[in-house]
């Protein structure tokens, strides 16, 4: 009985003692206010956008190249086609009105035209003045003369060629070339000559070996020198060139 009581004295103590259940609860409430909850920050990466280039599919210009178109030519008189750009070189066909072509290539110091004819297999030269032609033939390209490439020679070329000047005249002389008849067509000459202090390209032929000397006139006032070549013909073609010792003014 006593152990009884004082177990109920010491709870009483203890209640009596301790806060009142309002004061419980305020202190309750305030210990819930006073401890801040975590604040939880959330950091946010950011994930970058790609941004695509596009690619660029180019069209190309296309640029219209210019067909370039030969010049045609028809004959406008009976003439003669030849293997070089004057009428001192070999004949290579004949050519009547009507006969057409193409102007292909020009000769620079002359004005005569490298045509190849559409009954022709070959290309031969033709002065401009036997032709009508229509196109440009200034932009025509300028051709290289071979007079080797043309058929062939057996007799060579002229020996001994001398060149003697009396004041402007000057007189080239060689040994003659035996040839058959049905063969010669005699010689060629190539000269570059000044007279008046213009500088002409020259050409002039003999029609069979027999003549063996060719006079012409040169003087002083060009800027280049005077110069010459010699050549055989015979029907087949031309000899290779002998260079003229020309004499100065």
């Amino acid at each position: 009985m006593k152990a009884a009581y004082c177990l109920l004295v010491v709870s009483f103590l203890i209640t009596a003692c301790g806060a009142s259940p309002a004061e419980q609860a305020t202190q309750t409430a305030a210990a819930w206010t006073d401890t801040p909850a975590p604040t939880h920050t959330s950091t946010e990466t950011s994930t970058p956008t790609v941004t695509f280039t596009p690619t660029i599919t180019l069209t190309p210009t296309v640029t219209a190249t210019p067909t370039f178109s030969f010049p045609v030519v028809t004959v406008n008189k009976q003439a003669h086609c030849r293997y070089g750009p004057s009428v001192a070189y070999l004949h290579a066909a004949d050519l009547y009105p009507g006969d057409v072509g193409t102007a292909r290539q020009r000769y620079v110091y002359s004005k005569w035209l490298y045509i190849k004819f559409d009954k022709l297999n070959y290309f031969c030269w033709v002065a401009p003045s036997v032709v009508d032609v229509v196109g440009d033939v200034t932009m025509l390209e300028y051709k290289e003369l071979n007079l080797q490439s043309i058929g062939n020679n057996m007799y060579g070329p002229p020996k001994n060629v001398t060149a003697t000047r009396d004041g402007n005249k000057v007189t080239i002389a060689w040994d003659p070339v035996k040839m058959t008849t049905d063969d010669d067509r005699g010689y060629l000459l190539e000269l570059f000559v000044c007279q008046d202090t213009i500088y002409y390209w020259w050409t002039d032929s003999y029609p069979n070996q027999f003549t063996t000397s060719y006079t012409v006139r040169d003087e002083a006032g060009c800027a280049q020198p005077s110069s010459g070549k010699l050549y055989t013909v015979e029907k087949h073609g031309f000899s290779q060139a002998v260079n003229i010792p020309w004499p100065p003014p």
